[in-house]
């Protein structure tokens, strides 16, 4: 009989201690998580063992997209993901002078005298997506479902400045560097002084379902699948060009291709919900 007592206090001790671990695995109320794309983990420690080794991936995962969570109870998290991305570069290059009699009087070894061209560019993207899961399971392994929303939008532009004016003699627009060069509407050499992508659109929504096993205290790796719907609308871009035909220096602003599309499909053909479909890693805190 105490052998018989003994063991089930044992059994009990022991239901008890990995009850408590399995809760210290686990998100509660209050918790925060961050997720990231779990394959070049996997990846690594794949080729720790042989070279070679690929980790699989549901889907890709969306770039540049911060994505987080907050627990408001054990089973139940808003989602977001957020990316504001505003980038700006320049570039210069030194040409030779195509003036007339530029180099008169030139001796060697003096350089020829140069120019500078001037390229500046610009972009911008932003991606908000915000949503709510549900989850339940067992133990270290998690089920979750849910729906988010998103909203994005971008746009980019690139200017140019020359060190050579285009003239109606002695200089075209091929004296420049070959940052942008081309042909006008009446088959002239040309060259873009300004060219703007227009502004594009995105707004979508999706279902979800996944899963996730926590492998450490508060470290899951996991994946989802989802379906939603997007739609995306692209504004007029335009390209403003220099050239001469020999008689007048003049300037065109030609605008090229928009549009826009709709979707109904399994899965990000819609690109602003941060690491859906994808293979993933997330940390709670």
């Amino acid at each position: 009989m105490k052998k018989l007592i003994l063991s089930v206090a044992v059994v009990l001790c022991a239901s008890a201690s990995f009850s408590q671990e399995e809760k210290n695995y686990l998100p509660e109320a209050g918790d925060w998580a961050v997720g990231i794309d779990a394959t070049p983990f996997l990846n690594y420690a794949g080729n720790l063992l042989g070279g070679g080794n690929v980790a699989p991936s549901w889907n890709a995962l969306t770039s540049q997209v911060i994505t987080g969570k907050y627990f408001v109870d054990a089973n139940t998290a808003y989602r977001g993901s957020l990316r504001l991305g505003f980038g700006s570069s320049s570039a210069s290059s030194m040409i030779g002078d195509a003036t007339p009699n530029a180099n008169d009087g030139l001796v060697y070894p003096n350089l020829p005298a140069m120019v500078e061209d001037n390229a500046k560019f610009s972009s911008m993207n932003v991606t908000i997506g915000v949503g709510m899961e549900k989850r339940r399971g067992f133990g270290r392994l998690q089920g979750y479902y849910g729906a988010e929303a998103g909203i994005g939008m971008a746009s980019s532009s690139e200017s140019y400045e020359y060190g050579n004016a285009v003239t109606v003699a002695g200089v075209d627009a091929t004296n420049t560097t070959d940052w942008a060069l081309g042909q006008d509407a009446w088959g002239n050499s040309a060259r873009v002084t300004e060219s703007k992508s227009g502004t594009s659109f995105f707004i979508g929504a999706r279902a979800f379902i996944g899963a996730e096993y926590f492998v450490m205290p508060r470290v899951a790796v996991g994946g989802e699948f989802g379906w939603g719907l997007g739609f995306s609308t692209g504004g007029t871009s335009s390209v403003t060009m220099e050239s001469t035909d020999g008689v007048t220096v003049g300037s065109q602003t030609v605008e090229t291709s928009n549009g826009s599309g709709f979707g109904v499909d399994t899965d990000s053909t819609t690109g602003g919900f941060g690491p859906s479909g994808s293979l993933r890693m997330t940390f709670h805190f």
